[in-house]
C-alpha cells in the first residue's frame, strides 16, 4: 500500500531559531491528535494519541522539503539528528540544521520570514477504525508506520485514494458480516417455523 500525507490541520508555523554559530533549529507539530480534517470532501479522519508511539522507537523518519530530495535530518529509531516525541499535544518534531548545507541554505530565509511554515507527515496506517454513521465517514489512526515529517509549501492529500479504498475494504467486510448475519437469521427463523408447524 502507499504512504499517505496529511497535514493541513497542523497549528504552525513551525519555530526557526539560530544560534551564535549559524545552527538554525527547527521545531513544530507534524501531526496533532484528535482533530478532524475533511480529506478532499470524501472522508473526515482523525489521528489517536499513541499513534505513532512504534513508529518512533522502530521507524528511520527523515524530515524533507515537500517530502521529497536528500533527508536534511533522520530519527534512525531515537537515535539519529531528528528528535520526534509524541505529547498530549500531537507528534512534535525538532532538529538542528547545518547551515553550511545548500539544502538548509535554500529554505533558511524562507522558514524565518513565514514563507515555508507549514508542516506534513507521510504515514501508512497499521490500525485504523472507520465510523460510517455520520455525512461524511470517519477514519480513526490508532497507529502507523512513519516515513517522513516535512516542511512543505502547501500540505499534501495525496492519501485521499488511498484511504477511500480502506473505506471501500471496510464497507464490503461490514456488508459480509451482515450478509452473513441475515443468512443465519433467516436460517434460524425457518428452523423455528418448522418446529412450530411440526416438520421438525
Amino acid at each position: 500500500m502507499q504512504r499517505e500525507q496529511r497535514g493541513k490541520w497542523v497549528r504552525l508555523p513551525v519555530e526557526v531559531r539560530a544560534n551564535e554559530d549559524g545552527i538554525l533549529t527547527v521545531e513544530g507539530y507534524a501531526s496533532v491528535f484528535n482533530e478532524e480534517t475533511n480529506i478532499g470532501g470524501l472522508f473526515r479522519e482523525r489521528i489517536a494519541p499513541g499513534a505513532f508511539t512504534d513508529a518512533i522507537k522502530r521507524d528511520d523518519v527523515v524530515f524533507l522539503i515537500n517530502h521529497d530530495g536528500l533527508p536534511l535530518a533522520r530519527s534512525r529509531g531515537g537515535e539519529g539528528t531528528l528528535e520526534l516525541i509524541e505529547d498530549d499535544h500531537g507528534l512534535h518534531m525538532r532538529t538542528e540544521l547545518d547551515p553550511s548545507d545548500p539544502d538548509v541554505r535554500s529554505i533558511a530565509g524562507k522558514m524565518r520570514r513565514g514563507d515555508l511554515d507549514k508542516m506534513s507527515f507521510a504515514f501508512l496506517p497499521s490500525d485504523e477504525e472507520w465510523d460510517d454513521s455520520g455525512d461524511l465517514p470517519l477514519r480513526t489512526v490508532r497507529s502507523a508506520s512513519l516515513f517522513d515529517v516535512s516542511i512543505v509549501t502547501s500540505p499534501a492529500y495525496e492519501g485521499t485514494e488511498i484511504g477511500l479504498r480502506s473505506l471501500t475494504d471496510f464497507r464490503a467486510q461490514t456488508r459480509r458480516k451482515n450478509f452473513s448475519a441475515v443468512r443465519i437469521r433467516q436460517a434460524l427463523e425457518a428452523n423455528l417455523a418448522q418446529r412450530e408447524n411440526g416438520v421438525i
